[in-house]
């Protein structure tokens, strides 16, 4: 997209900031809802689910002319986020289990 001014290039990146944010916000609960299904601390974890995931943004990242390297930085700081997140939420669901 070619903008016409500084001004107009940061209400898109604004746009596309709260566009990701809501992403983020709706992958997160499902993150949270992912817990009830899981059966240990390992199935929270996924070790394998995680290099999965990594591999299927790294390829669409060279899809769509993203950096493959920093868009598998944010993956892995986002997933190791959640994984925290839902082991919390996995821990309160089977606490009187």
């Amino acid at each position: 997209m070619a903008c016409k001014s500084l001004e107009e290039v940061r209400n898109n990146i604004d746009r596309i900031d709260k566009e990701i944010i809501m992403l983020i916000a709706e992958r997160g609960n499902f993150v949270k809802h992912a817990s009830k299904f899981k059966k240990d601390s390992q199935d929270v974890t996924a070790p394998q689910r995680v290099e999965a995931v990594i591999q299927k943004v790294r390829q669409l990242s060279e899809e769509y002319g993203a950096n493959p390297d920093m868009v598998e930085k944010l993956y892995r700081d986002m997933i190791a986020n959640f994984v925290r997140i839902e082991m919390n939420e996995f821990n309160n669901n089977n606490r009187f289990v």
